[in-house]
C-alpha cells in the first residue's frame, strides 16, 4: 500500500465524502430549484431541507445513485483544466 493505508481511496471520488456532506454541496453549487431540476424528485421540491432529503435519499438507492453521479460530475468540473463532459447534452431530452 503506497497511498498510507487508503487503499482505493484514490479511485473512488466518494470516499470519505458522507451523504450530508453531497447534498450540502449540491444545495450551496445549485440551489433547491437547480438540484430538483437536475434530480426529479419531490423532496427537491416541495419544502427541500437537508434533513428530510437524507431521509429520502438512504431509503432510495436509486435517487441516491443519481446524486452522488451528479456531485461527481460538478467535483470534476470544479478542477482546474476539468470540464463537465455531459453539459453539450443537458437539456437535449426535454
Amino acid at each position: 500500500m503506497t497511498d498510507g493505508g487508503r487503499e482505493g481511496a484514490g479511485k473512488d471520488p466518494l470516499h470519505g465524502v458522507t451523504l450530508e456532506q453531497i447534498v450540502r454541496y449540491l444545495e450551496a453549487r445549485l440551489g433547491w430549484e437547480g438540484l430538483a431540476a437536475e434530480v426529479r424528485v419531490n423532496c427537491f421540491r416541495s419544502d427541500p431541507s437537508v434533513k428530510s432529503s437524507l431521509k429520502f435519499l438512504r431509503k432510495t438507492p436509486w435517487a441516491r445513485s443519481k446524486v452522488e453521479e451528479l456531485y461527481v460530475r460538478l467535483k470534476r468540473s470544479d478542477k482546474p483544466g476539468g470540464r463537465d463532459p455531459w453539459s453539450q447534452h443537458r437539456g437535449s431530452d426535454k
